[in-house]
Formats: structure tokens, sequence, C-alpha cells
């Protein structure tokens, strides 16, 4: 899927500490909250480049990876990194990662795709923002 992430890749983090409606009953993060988690991170990561004042909503998840590393539990504190890897014709491909303390325990894959009018285009409404934001050109890769 994508190379092992490393803090130093990210400039965005989102802090987010475990609930307990978010663990089973193995006391364990139930799997699809780790989504959950990489959702709530993108929307800040979005509202800190400014792109709520771009029109996002047209923009949809195309596609959905995770990598489980280890288990997060009940009230732990995770640090989530949030970064884009590249743009296609019409996507974007955000990469989300997730740690206690020290520890990777998850990273995901996104790859949002922008629709208008029910067709694909391209992202170009916050292609800017990200730039800016992350302080380098984002590569076009065709998929």
């Amino acid at each position: 899927m994508h190379d092992l992430p490393d803090r130093d890749q990210f400039r965005f983090f989102h802090d987010l500490r475990v609930r307990w409606g978010e663990v089973d009953a193995q006391g364990v993060v139930f799997n699809p909250n780790y989504l959950v988690f990489a959702d709530v991170a993108g929307t800040e990561y979005l509202r800190a480049i400014g792109a709520f004042g771009a029109d996002v909503s047209d923009l949809f998840v195309a596609n959905a990876n995770v990598n489980f590393r280890q288990s997060a539990r009940f009230d732990d504190e995770l640090t989530i990194g949030v970064r884009v890897a590249h743009r296609g014709r019409s996507s974007l491909l955000f990469i989300i990662a997730m740690w206690r303390g020290d520890t990777l325990i998850a990273d995901v894959a996104l790859t949002y795709v922008r629709v208008a009018a029910g067709k694909a285009v391209p992202p170009d409404m916050v292609v800017g923002l990200i730039e800016a934001y992350e302080g380098r050109t984002l590569e076009v890769r065709r998929s």
C-alpha cells in the first residue's frame, strides 16, 4: 500500500482520546473506529488549511485501506498525523498515521475523488491550499 509512515513526514497532527463507546468487549478499539478517527483528523486537517472556505462538499472517499499494527484501548491518547501524499486527475491520496506515544498503532490511506455534476473532476479547489500548507508541490500520479 505505502511505506511505513514516520512522524517527520507530517506537518499536521490532531490529538484524540479513545472513548468508552469506541472499544469492543475485548477492551480494544473496534476496528471500524480507526476509519472514524481518520475522518475526524482529516476534517481537522482541512479546517487547518482553510479548505472550509472552498467547497469541499464534493470530495468523496473512493478507497480506504487500513494497516492495523497495535491495538488502542479505552482512554489511550492518540496522536494522528495527516498529509496528502499525491494527487491524481480527480483524486487526492491522504495518508493518516496514528500513534500511542511513540508506537505506530495504525495507518490509513484514503483516496478522495472530487465529483461534480455526476462526473469526476480535478480537485483544484483545495490543491493550492494543500501545497501552501505542506510547503511542496503535490506530485501528480495517474492511477
